[in-house]
């Protein structure tokens, strides 16, 4: 072995050239990758003439071709048209063309004004549109008549296989129109011919009417707001809308039948009288309090002392009484009592 020879490690896949003799029956060997590395003589074995010359030959490849990207395939997301094709000087066929990339599921009809008022809808034609195709309508639709043709409604699902964004229902009416209909001539895409065209799915269509224009309702004026009229109105004190009028009662509050009910008790049992007398009593008290009176008088007559009995026993028990006492008994006797309130 001389240096300059071609080796190989037994127990490696390198191969090299043999470039000096180390002490220790050790050699360094070139690599190739350009790296030099010590091993053992006995590690070593010798590559023959045929093969050396097979390694120093340069490798040569056909070059790898490198695939072109394919282009993003483009979708046609818009193309619903209403097409008006001539059948002669006098009358037109309508065919409804679906020019994009999407099945389009439709419903198409007319709407016209009712006989009793309101508005009548007559279905025309439903089904589902392939990408690129057309439907033909079976009306016809006479030039004499324009200004009586119905509005054209149609509703209509997209659908496409395949991961997609979900598209908003398409729902458009179209009422032809002397000043623009007849500018609308061009080639229809997909019948390849001329006629009047009209595109449904187009983003800068104007707001479509939602009935003929003799059943629509007036639309209401906007109303202005003026900057200095909100600002005063802002500024007003908001009144409480569970607010309750207090009415605030006399000083002196006769609770006899006979004020209670002028016209008489008459078919009311004892029971119903006194329930009466106390509920006005209740109702007079609280009134007094919300509208902060210092004190009023109960005239409750003497008679059984039932009524004065309970008076005395509710004002005993309220929380806003700060004490009760019998009123002067020169002016009513015993037969009335006196409410100070806190």
């Amino acid at each position: 072995m001389n240096i300059g020879d071609k080796v190989r490690l037994l127990r490696a896949k390198e191969q090299g050239v043999v470039s000096r003799f180390l002490p220790g029956d050790m050699i360094e060997i070139e690599i190739e990758d350009g790296f030099r590395i010590p091993v053992m003589r006995s590690e070593l074995v010798p590559v023959s003439p045929l093969e050396a010359d097979r390694l120093l030959r340069t490798s040569t490849f056909a070059p790898q071709k490198t695939a072109e990207p394919k282009a993003p395939t483009i979708l046609s997301n818009q193309g619903i048209y209403l097409a008006f094709m001539p059948v002669n000087d006098r009358e037109y066929t309508l065919h409804l063309i679906n020019n994009t990339d999407w099945e389009f599921a439709y419903v198409l009809g007319e709407e016209s004004a009712g006989i009793s008022g309101g508005v009548q809808f007559r279905g025309l034609h439903s089904g589902l549109l392939k990408p690129k195709s057309q439907q033909k309508m079976n009306d016809l639709y006479a030039h004499a008549s324009f200004e009586n043709w119905p509005t054209f409604v149609v509703q209509g699902l997209w659908f496409r296989a395949g991961k997609s964004s979900l598209r908003q229902p398409l729902v458009k009416r179209f009422k032809a129109r002397a000043t623009t209909f007849f500018k609308n001539k061009t080639t229809a895409p997909v019948i390849n011919l001329p006629g009047f065209l009209t595109q449904l799915d187009a983003e800068s269509d104007l707001p479509q009417p939602t009935a003929p224009a003799s059943n629509r309702p007036a639309q209401p004026k906007p109303t202005i707001i003026h900057a200095e009229d909100l600002k005063a109105e802002m500024l007003k004190p908001k009144s409480d809308p569970d607010s309750v009028s207090i009415e605030r009662p006399t000083s002196v509050v006769d609770l006899h039948i006979e004020n209670l009910l002028p016209k008489g008790a008459g078919n009311r049992n004892p029971a119903e009288l006194l329930k009466l007398q106390l509920d006005t009593f209740e109702k007079t008290l609280e009134n007094a309090i919300a509208s902060g009176m210092s004190d009023i008088t109960f005239i409750h007559g003497v008679g059984s002392g039932s009524l004065r009995t309970e008076l005395h026993k509710r004002l005993g028990q309220h929380p806003n009484v700060k004490f009760f006492e019998d009123a002067q008994k020169q002016k009513f006797g015993y037969g009335a009592t006196k409410v100070t309130l806190k």
